[in-house]
């Protein structure tokens, strides 16, 4: 009955959308997750939001559909011996899409952007690799000081000089991730956050901003003036903005969709006869979903209480009932999948631990605890997780959770104010080295979001930037494992539950150009319609 009612307003969605003004269809269809919450590279901080600038922006490297980051506007660079100079060459055939030259000058005023305290960037911590980025981060509002002593010079209009602070084996990923890309700050000043929309954004991807319609669909179309143009098939592609799992399939299984993106938009009721169907598409990569405890305020500012938490968990429980993709438990917050690294394990499932624990902060049988939320975004698997986590800690501690399920813009405003007691939170691997997960949970960082400040920690990670400057990766990774099991076994502000499985749902012999890969990375300039050719231009 349920997934009759699901059918019923899919088909009542696309007689909906059959009323409005007509629009040959897309090239590609697809289906994104939730609404974006923005596309401003400097601001975005999810999936669905990066999948979209990636196709309207590009840095000065791109990441190809394996994930691997190769020449973007840059054609070429030099470093210096000490691995602390980076010359980055723009290639003069790189252009905004108003057909004006990119110039070095444009990622100089664009990172300076992303730095200022003002733009209030959760990642501007990706760039403090570079000389006196973290410095000018980090002063007050309205009082920055002078970004000449921040370690990046357009030495001409072609030619991006960057110094960093140590060597930082991880920079040329970081220079494919969206942070770090050029933004027209003209037409911000000019526009101001209405510099986003359609008719104003001016990018330099693959891809135009033809028009974006909120929690219905934004129309991108290629972009005759990239350098690589060429090489990109899709002319025309739509984004569908579906968070609810059986709609979206709905949606799939309607062909009114060529591809489903999201992790989270597999059925979990279907996903038995969807694994072995063909156009299920699934993989590993380095995601990973874990909790949040909120440590500035109420219960869990105690230790004893984030840990018996964590530890009346039974992962096995969700990942089989639940989430059923094959995912792995997830005893440690950084994912397999790094050459070298080997991540420590956490706090086990351990349920009497978990009962004496909150006994000793003050709780016994889960007396006397405060109402505390679990704050979760839509999607019919956060649901299932949600409504099981509840049970396990009702069955294990006592305590009754109130669940607050809100939409995806919605939950990140909570996420980033701190409004909540536990939150469901995932984290994707920009770039392929722990650093990318363990940084997130530096005192300074935009998108820490747990109240956690620790000096301790603090230290063990700027310990291991320095083994990066005594280019010493045995003893990086030494270090980073430590700090990891200090944060996952020791301190607990967080609490892992499971590694992703990607998924995609399309037809392999409709479509290409999608691969397995462990960023998880599928741009959209490379996937193509096996019967529409490369070079076949508006």
């Amino acid at each position: 009955m349920k997934r009759s009612l699901i059918s019923l307003l899919a088909l009542a969605l696309l007689l909906i959308a059959g009323c409005a003004p007509h629009r040959d269809r897309a090239d590609l269809i697809f289906i994104n997750g939730a609404e974006p919450e923005t596309l401003d590279p400097a601001l975005i901080t999810g999936q669905p939001e990066g999948r979209i600038v990636n196709a309207l922006f590009e840095g000065l490297l791109r990441f190809d559909r394996f994930g691997v980051a190769g020449p973007g506007v840059a054609s070429s660079w030099e470093i210096s011996p000490d691995h602390c100079g980076y010359t980055f060459h723009l290639r003069p055939e790189a252009r905004w899409s108003d057909g004006k030259q990119i110039t070095a000058v444009d990622f100089v005023d664009s990172w300076r952007r992303t730095l200022d305290p003002a733009t209030a960037s959760a990642y501007s911590y990706q760039l403090f690799s570079v000389k006196g980025a973290e410095e000018f981060a980090n002063s007050p509002v309205g009082k920055t000081p002078d970004f000449s002593s921040v370690g990046v010079k357009a030495l001409d209009e072609s030619t991006l000089q960057v110094t960093l602070r140590q060597p930082t084996p991880y920079f040329l990923d970081l220079c494919a991730f969206p942070t770090l890309y050029p933004v027209r700050t003209d037409l911000i000043a000019k526009y101001g956050d209405d510099w986003v929309k359609p008719g104003k954004l001016v990018g330099n991807g693959s891809f135009l901003l033809e028009d974006w319609k909120i929690n219905d669909a934004i129309h991108l179309k290629r972009n005759p003036l990239y350098w690589d143009a060429k090489n990109v098939s899709l002319r025309t592609v739509e984004v569908l903005p579906i968070s609810q799992a059986n709609v979206a399939y709905n949606f799939y299984a309607a062909r009114q969709a060529d591809l489903i993106m999201d992790k989270g938009l597999a059925p979990p009721s279907l996903l038995d006869a969807l694994k072995t169907r063909p156009d299920f598409h699934a993989a590993p990569f380095l995601g990973t979903f874990f909790l949040r405890f909120n440590c500035a305020k109420g219960p869990f500012t105690d230790v004893r209480v984030r840990k018996a938490f964590a530890m009346a968990v039974d992962r096995k429980r969700i990942t089989s009932k639940i989430t059923r993709a094959g995912e792995s438990d997830a005893l440690s917050f950084v994912p397999p999948g790094i050459p070298g690294y080997e991540a420590p394990k956490g706090l086990p499932e351990d349920s009497q631990a978990a009962r004496r624990l909150l006994a000793e902060a003050g709780y016994p049988g889960g007396k006397g605890f405060p109402l505390t939320t679990y704050l979760y975004s839509e999607g019919e698997l956060n649901e299932g997780v949600a409504v099981e986590l509840q049970s396990m800690w009702k069955e294990q501690l006592g305590v009754t959770v109130q669940l607050a399920r809100q939409e995806w813009k919605v939950y990140l405003n909570s996420l980033g104010s701190l409004d909540f007691g536990i939150a469901r939170s995932s984290w994707v691997g920009d770039y392929p080295d722990p650093n990318t997960f363990l940084d997130l949970f530096l005192s300074e960082s935009g998108n820490n979001r747990t109240g956690w400040r620790n000096a301790t920690y603090d230290q063990m990670i700027h310990e291991a930037a320095q083994a990066a400057a005594d280019t010493d990766p045995k003893k990086r990774f030494e270090i980073m494992r430590r700090a990891e099991e200090f944060l996952v076994r020791e301190e607990a502000p967080i609490s892992p539950l499971f590694f992703y499985v990607g998924i995609q749902l399309y037809d392999g012999n409709h479509l290409g150009g999608i691969e397995p890969n462990v960023l998880d990375e599928h741009p959209i300039r490379e996937i193509f319609r096996k019967d529409l050719p490369i070079t076949a231009h508006p």
